[in-house]
């Protein structure tokens, strides 16, 4: 009987298995999804970094668009970059549109010795919450608030705090232009910009809108919107917008005429080499006096 029971008991369970297995099996059938193989195949030769710098939740999501439309011009992985995108140009037989490389830039360069702290938060580190609850630990409510969200969200270590100054720092040669410190900073003071031959740039490191005195006394290197570096740009390059001069890359050619005329230094220059002193030539005359003073001494 006990062995008859256990054979039963087998044949039962083996029998509903088999029921199982066929009602999956007749499902899995009608409900199939096709999945065009070219998904798999972009995928691949994306960089899998899943960081939603295209516009997309993810690599997989990215790679079934560049598949399903016909103008892909306007898709671009920042990550893979200029060489990826012909990959899967390539692969899918469609032309892409190649685009200048772009890094991040910090709009802010008010560290402790120039923006003194006016109050002091006790509670979380986020500068999410932060701005939220109150304006800050200085008088400038438009600068950096020095609790590295941005860093935070950077899955290519490409930027860190500098203790000294309390600012996040971009390390260029890291950065792959995802945009997401840009998406995390809730003061906007983060900006993709290109990355131009030998990494030179020239930008307003201040997003301060406030009145030239309110801004200066905030911040010792504020912009005041003095306006003297749009009147001495050649190519237009600069405009004022709410106390504010802001200088736009696409115009912009690197003539640096803009940063010495600034009367707070709120221009930032990087990677420039160091201007060299133009000589005043001596004049005939003058040049023999000097023959002449030499030869009396």
């Amino acid at each position: 009987m006990i062995t008859d029971s256990i054979i039963y008991s087998t044949l039962l369970l083996v029998s509903l298995g088999a029921v199982i297995a066929f009602v999956l099996f007749v499902v899995s059938k009608k409900f199939y999804v096709y999945e065009d193989p070219l998904i798999a195949q972009v995928e691949d030769l994306l960089p899998s970094a899943n960081c939603a710098g295209c516009g997309f939740p993810g690599c997989k999501s990215f790679a079934e668009k560049l598949v399903v439309t016909e103008d892909i011009s306007d898709l671009f992985c920042p990550v893979g970059g200029n060489d990826v995108m012909k990959m899967v140009a390539e692969t899918l037989g469609k032309e892409v549109t190649e685009k200048d490389p772009t890094v991040a830039v910090v709009r802010c360069q008010g560290s402790c010795e120039v923006r003194p702290k006016t109050t002091e938060y006790q509670g979380p580190k986020s500068c999410a919450i932060s701005s939220l609850i109150y304006s800050g630990e200085t008088d400038c409510q438009y600068g950096c608030l020095g609790d590295g969200d941005c860093v935070a969200v950077c899955k290519f270590d490409a930027m860190f705090m500098d203790e000294s100054t309390g600012l996040p720092i971009v390390i260029t040669d890291k950065c792959t232009s995802c945009g997401m410190c840009v998406e995390a900073c809730p003061r906007d003071i983060i900006e993709m910009r290109p990355k131009n031959k030998k990494d030179l740039k020239i930008y307003v490191g201040c997003l301060n809108e406030e009145k030239g005195g309110i801004a200066k006394k905030a911040c010792s290197v504020a912009c005041i919107g003095c306006s003297k570096c749009e009147e001495v740009c050649p190519k237009d390059a600069i405009t004022m917008v709410n106390n504010l001069a802001y200088i736009d890359p696409k115009y912009c050619t690197l003539c640096r005429k803009c940063v010495p005329v600034c009367p707070t230094n709120s221009i930032i220059e990087t990677n420039f080499p160091p201007k060299k002193e133009k000589k005043v030539p001596v004049q005939p005359a003058e040049e023999e006096k000097l023959i002449n003073s030499k030869t009396d001494a």
